[in-house]
């Protein structure tokens, strides 16, 4: 069975939380009413021991958390020989990575619910674009809200919730306006000579008019996929935000009320929008270019993905096959992507520096998440939206105080254990909800790589119709695919370590095995169904989920 963060199966609390506000009268109210509720749950689990009392605030650690979009593990102190990332390499000499973290659901929006809530998409709900966190869990206790119910200021700077796409922030998780820039971006002469363009009006970019956002986005014309004019690092977002934060840690030391700063990055999501000296730093010729370019034999059709983001961007035609793109395409959109996470590592240097100059590294927690992984050509899929490694597989960094330096461990984890484990390294109590904490504390394994508290990791991305949740060992993957009319069940086995780019699906090829990994994910809280509270417009593109 799976082991919850109290050993006795907790879940979440009947307690019904109010929607707070904004400040701090906001979590002083809402730290009283998690204290008068005993953070109880809404399931029959055990009593379990009152935790320890937490620190005072003066001893209570910094928190800073980094969210990258799209960034999977190519990074070079994960072990890609290609990456050039200095930055992240210190930070990891500095704490604990995790070789086998991964996302539970492999898109933006709905792996950031997953992030901020501590419930999968499969316990919430929220599996698109569109479904907001209110409207599904609407008393759910975030993570930054946790931290201001314990005294803690929280503040958000860059894309941390995802907002577009008809998908919204979340503002009374913080205790100031969050600042906001943009995601999509054009500083050449071609593109600013583009104009508005759909993506930019999906991630609201500009005011867009009343209605259907993509039905209008699919009024304009196609953005570029990449650009690399000769700018300084602030003439994009990424730079603006990584500005923004330096210059906020040292405003927040000098009020001396710990904070919770959440700062996240655009790239290397599409475009590839980067300063021409971060391509500079790849030999394009020496780049990777993916080796399997089809599904896997024995998958189910569906399984895959063709087409949707890669789409919305010129010049990519959406007549050709991905398996098809010439050989220049393909490796101009690694280079792009590879630059774009040289950018970010660069713009994370600067936030690293800014906490040693101002000594907040001494009492700082940092953590480094990407939101998810990304297909660079392999299985001829482009971006993310699938069951599959190269999707779901996300760097995971802990540093800090009370967390071993230079470590790496193989124990497997989920985006939705960094709540519990966050508020166990702050000294807080056991988060319970309302909202279902589907998390596990990692903090034996920051403090003993060998340590290991859970034997798989669990993810789930839906087709329509069909549901497909996942089980992530060391070794394997299965997805077991349900017909949500039906009951249907189709499964993928894959084994990772005979078969790591995961050509050949096993599933009937051994049964004892799928088997075996079919029980835990019977053993799993039972999924909500895929379909929303309230429909998105029919307009929808279906091809790009």
């Amino acid at each position: 069975m799976r082991l919850r963060i109290s050993k006795a199966g907790l879940r979440g609390s009947s307690v019904g939380i109010a929607r707070f506000g904004r400040g701090a009268g906001a979590a002083a109210a809402l730290a009283a009413l998690l204290l008068a509720s005993g953070c109880s749950t809404a399931q029959t689990a055990p009593p379990r021991a009152a935790p320890a009392a937490a620190p005072v605030a003066a001893e209570r650690p910094n928190v800073l958390l980094i969210l990258v979009d799209d960034l999977k593990p190519a990074i070079h102190s994960f072990g890609d020989p290609v990456a050039v990332t200095p930055n992240i390499d210190r930070l990891v000499a500095r704490g604990t990575r995790f070789e086998l973290a991964f996302a539970n659901q492999a898109v933006c929006a709905p792996s950031r619910m997953n992030l901020m809530t501590g419930a999968r998409s499969t316990s919430s709900g929220i599996y698109d674009f569109g479904e907001n966190l209110r409207e599904y869990m609407p008393n759910a206790v975030t993570l930054p809200q946790y931290f201001m119910a314990a005294g803690y200021r929280a503040e958000s700077i860059g894309k941390t919730f995802h907002i577009g796409h008809n998908t919204v922030g979340d503002p009374q998780s913080w205790s100031t306006t969050p600042y906001k820039d943009h995601v999509i971006e054009y500083v050449s002469p071609e593109g600013k000579a583009l104009g508005k363009t759909r993506e930019a009006a999906l991630f609201n970019e500009f005011e867009i008019p009343k209605g259907d956002v993509w039905a209008y986005a699919r009024t304009l014309g196609r953005g570029i996929a990449w650009e690399s004019p000769d700018v300084p690092d602030e003439a994009y977002g990424d730079g603006r935000v990584a500005a923004k934060a330096v210059g906020r840690l040292g405003e927040l030391k000098a009020k001396g009320q710990p904070f919770f700063l959440a700062v996240g990055f655009a790239r290397p999501h599409l475009p590839f929008s980067v300063p021409k000296r971060y391509w500079d730093k790849y030999d394009r010729a020496k780049l990777p270019l993916p080796s399997f370019e089809r599904m896997p034999d024995g998958a189910p059709a569906f399984a895959g993905k063709v087409g949707g983001e890669i789409n919305a961007f010129a010049p990519i035609d959406p007549e050709t096959r991905e398996a098809d793109y010439p050989e220049e395409l393909k490796r101009t959109l690694i280079h792009g992507y590879y630059a774009g996470v040289s950018y970010v590592d660069a713009q994370i240097g600067k936030l690293l520096a800014e906490l040693d100059r101002t000594g907040l590294a001494k009492n700082t927690i940092v953590v480094l998440w990407g939101d998810h992984g990304y297909h660079l050509g392999d299985h001829a899929i482009w971006t993310k939206h699938t069951n599959y490694e190269q999707a779901t597989h996300l760097p995971l960094v802990f540093a800090g105080p009370g967390i071993g330096a230079g470590q790496a461990t193989r124990q497997l984890a989920e985006t939705v254990d960094i709540y519990p484990t966050l508020a166990a390294l702050a000294g807080l109590k056991v988060p319970a909800g309302p909202q279902p904490i589907d998390g596990t504390d990692l903090t034996p394994v920051l403090h003993d790589p060998a340590a290991r508290v859970r034997g798989y990791a669990y993810h789930a991305y839906p087709r329509p119709n069909r549901l497909g949740q996942a089980i992530r060992t060391e070794r394997y993957r299965l997805v077991r695919w349900t017909q949500e009319q039906t009951g249907a069940r189709d499964y993928e086995l894959y084994d990772l370590v005979a078969d790591p780019l995961e050509t050949r699906n096993l599933a009937a090829a051994q049964p004892e095995v799928r088997a075996r990994l079919d029980a835990l994910l019977d053993s799993q809280p039972k999924p909500k169904p895929t379909q929303r509270l309230t429909r998105a417009p029919a307009t929808k593109p279906v091809a790009n989920p």
